[in-house]
């Protein structure tokens, strides 16, 4: 991997470092994933209406849309509801190493060399560790949520590879098109209807700026960097 694309991944991980935080302070006002789904409407509209549909089947737009709105921060975001702390939830996210190793290899093929076993397994010592000098910043359902979704974050990978598309921003925004209204659905479906009826009310200015700051810096522009990345290297390399 270039330096410079190097660089850029490392001041990505601290901007997304930071979006833990600020997804903190969102959810300390409205229901998880209502504030997910606010997350994804935002970063859609009205920017799908001027940029033009890829070249890409519908299934792949689903599929991304499913397993990056749901599948990756539906869960993340419920994680750090459920009492995990939002640092755990961003280190725990990085369990994606592993799933990642092993979906390049299996469905791309991609070699899994004695350099990335190495970054794998300091990766996951280093996990072990903080997570035991943490203690109460994990819970159980926070745990297995956040590892649920880093799992997905690998899916995503293989995604973008399998559609080897050269419009990376036009299809993270069609994709995120199937984002919002499943997150809604769940959201009424394990909450109930109040999470949508109470919205006005419980809504701040702090949630205004936890929505903004996912949708816009972290995922509009985070995520068009990071997609070209995966599409550049491969999926094990990215994730590590």
């Amino acid at each position: 991997m270039k330096l410079r694309d190097l660089g850029l991944l490392f001041a990505l991980m601290a901007l997304w470092g930071f979006n833990f935080s600020v997804i903190k302070l969102g959810v300390n006002t409205i229901d998880p994933l209502v504030l997910t789904a606010l997350r994804f409407s935002f970063a859609v509209f009205p920017l799908v209406f001027f940029i033009k549909k890829p070249d890409v089947q519908w299934r792949y737009l689903i599929a991304y849309g499913l397993s990056f709105g749901v599948g990756v921060w539906g869960m993340t975001t419920l994680s750090i509801s459920a009492g995990l702390s939002a640092g755990m939830a961003s280190l725990l996210l990085d369990m994606s190493v592993v799933s990642g190793l092993f979906v390049g290899w299996f469905f791309l093929h991609e070699k899994i060399t004695k350099n990335k076993l190495l970054g794998t397994g300091l990766a996951l010592l280093g996990l072990l560790l903080i997570m035991y000098s943490e203690g109460g910043a994990v819970t159980f359902k926070g745990l297995v949520l956040v590892l649920i979704a880093s799992i997905f974050w690998s899916v995503n990978g293989l995604i973008v590879k399998r559609v080897n598309t050269t419009s990376i921003f036009a299809f993270n925004v069609w994709g995120m098109l199937f984002a919002p209204l499943p997150l809604l659905l769940l959201a009424v479906f394990t909450h109930g209807s109040e999470t949508l009826t109470n919205l006005p009310r419980q809504f701040t200015e702090w949630t205004l700026f936890s929505v903004l700051f996912q949708a816009y810096p972290t995922t509009l522009l985070g995520y068009w960097f990071w997609n070209k990345m995966i599409m550049k290297y491969s999926v094990s390399s990215v994730a590590l």
